[in-house]
């Protein structure tokens, strides 16, 4: 056993590293770190309840994320414009979002139990997709012949060919869906990637195998702009002698365990079929879709 000792929480030291592991493998497939599950996980298992698990939330993705990242551009399959479009749209939204939830939503249950519902509703864009069998796309190859090309990269849009189709990427309208991602991530602490995701998927038709390091990427620039708020907004909210600060030793035991999943995730994606990557994305969006509109109820 050992105990952490910013959080205080006492376990055993493979623990956070073998949950981040296994979450982090099955979820990363589909552009998402599974941060959002281990925040229940800190909160219900470990008993680390005080707002720093947010923070430490969010360190965990900065850790996890690159090696994934480099994962998927070793397999040519990195749109790096996409990449820092939806990363950089998000940060405007993460500041504007911690202020309002600090200055206008001292009750933030009216406005989660929206959130969930925009998430139920994508939900089941990705379950009709999914029903329906619509955009399929061949598994990428191991010699990867068929990686994407860029064709254009402009301030109206991202066009690139995947396996002999040509995708657009709208940038006027995704920054702006980016942005307000963002304010729900400054509000609320989670994983912009578990919206970017489906929304790219389901909404615009684009493969997941071509998002899915766009949209770790993009978790990993969100999560270091919260990293960096955390310390000067969340105080404002907490009560007096409150940590807000993360638990960097639990961050990096977390970090390790999600680096080597999300790593594993890149890996085995380009041989699972879309339909089960959708699956598990469909299974992300009910999860935290549910968990806010119960917690509403409630």
């Amino acid at each position: 056993m050992i105990e952490f000792p910013t959080s205080g929480v006492e376990t055993w030291f493979w623990l956070p590293t073998l949950v981040a592991f296994v979450l982090a493998t099955i979820t990363s497939s589909a552009g998402v770190t599974g941060a959002f599950l281990l925040l229940p996980f800190q909160m219900s298992v470990l008993g680390y309840t005080a707002p720093g698990a947010s923070a430490t939330n969010l360190l965990y993705n900065i850790f996890a994320i690159p090696l994934g990242v480099n994962q998927f551009r070793r397999e040519k399959r990195m749109i790096w414009s996409l990449a820092w479009l939806l990363g950089l749209a998000t940060i405007p939204g993460i500041l504007l979002g911690a202020v309002i939830r600090v200055v206008w939503l001292p009750d933030p249950g009216p406005f989660k139990a929206f959130v969930g519902l925009v998430l139920l509703y994508l939900a089941l864009r990705v379950g009709l997709d999914l029903w329906q069998g619509r955009h399929r796309v061949k598994r990428p190859s191991e010699e990867l012949s068929d990686g994407l090309i860029v064709q254009s990269a402009t301030w109206r849009d991202i066009s690139y060919h995947y396996q002999g189709t040509l995708y657009h990427v709208p940038n006027i309208s995704l920054f702006v869906i980016c942005v307000l991602v963002g304010i729900v991530s400054g509000a609320y602490g989670i994983g912009g990637g578990a919206f970017l995701s489906p929304i790219m998927v389901s909404v615009y038709g684009l493969p997941v195998y071509t998002i899915a390091g766009a949209a770790l990427f993009s978790t990993a620039v969100a999560s270091v702009a919260g990293v960096l708020i955390y310390p000067l907004v969340m105080p404002l909210m907490a009560a007096p002698g409150v940590d807000t600060s993360p638990d960097l030793l639990l961050g990096l035991a977390f970090g390790i365990g999600g680096a080597l999943g999300v790593w594993v995730g890149a890996r085995i994606q380009r041989f699972m079929p879309q339909g089960l990557i959708k699956g598990i994305m469909l299974a992300c969006l009910l999860f935290i879709a549910l968990r806010y509109m119960w917690a509403y109820v409630m």
